[in-house]
């Protein structure tokens, strides 16, 4: 696992240890930052679920200014720790150890919107929608923001849920990515 593309471009990643993650394949996320970049001019990413830390990595990488980096599984969280040293620019980013409710009422507190929101939960918990829901009532999604939902083929996401409109879908063997695209925000 590596960096595709960027500053941070070629880079090696760690992986979590065991099975408790589906880390996203390097072609994957390739093709997802083809669908939804391929590079930014700043911005806020968070990763709500993110594992090793590798697609909030990525978007900073490629030009994102901050990403917010969250999971719930302490393991998960060390390896995060050790992918942001790698990049020498460990104040591009903020790790958080809380399940995803915990940390959107965190970030609710602190007024943060983000232009980018990387949705990639366990295949067996998955409730984007709600999600959706809640990152818009809490105002964590700015004006222009993308959604990038990452899951099992077979799961049928709304076409608009918050204000949210689905502008592309891409199947890559077993995995759906769902790239969401902000409107008018209720």
């Amino acid at each position: 696992m590596r960096v595709i593309s960027g500053e941070y471009g070629g880079r090696r990643l760690k992986a979590v240890p065991g099975d408790s993650t589906r880390p996203t394949t390097d072609k994957i996320k390739e093709a997802v930052f083809h669908m939804i970049g391929p590079y930014f001019d700043g911005g806020n990413v968070l990763d709500l679920y993110s594992g090793s830390g590798s697609l909030g990595i990525e978007a900073v990488s490629r030009g994102m200014d901050h990403a917010v980096l969250v999971d719930s599984n302490y393991k998960a969280i060390q390896i995060i720790k050790e992918n942001i040293q790698m990049t020498k620019e460990p104040d591009k980013f903020t790790v958080l150890k809380k399940k995803d409710r915990q940390a959107l009422a965190e970030l609710e507190s602190k007024g943060t919107a983000f232009d980018l929101i990387l949705l990639d939960p366990p295949y067996a918990l998955q409730e984007i929608s709600d999600i959706i829901n809640e990152l818009s009532s809490k105002k964590l999604i700015s004006p222009k923001a993308l959604i990038l939902c990452e899951t099992d083929k077979s799961i049928e996401l709304p076409q608009r849920s918050a204000g949210m409109e689905v502008i592309k879908e891409k199947v890559y063997g077993t995995t759906k990515i769902t790239v969401y695209e902000a409107g008018e925000l209720s």
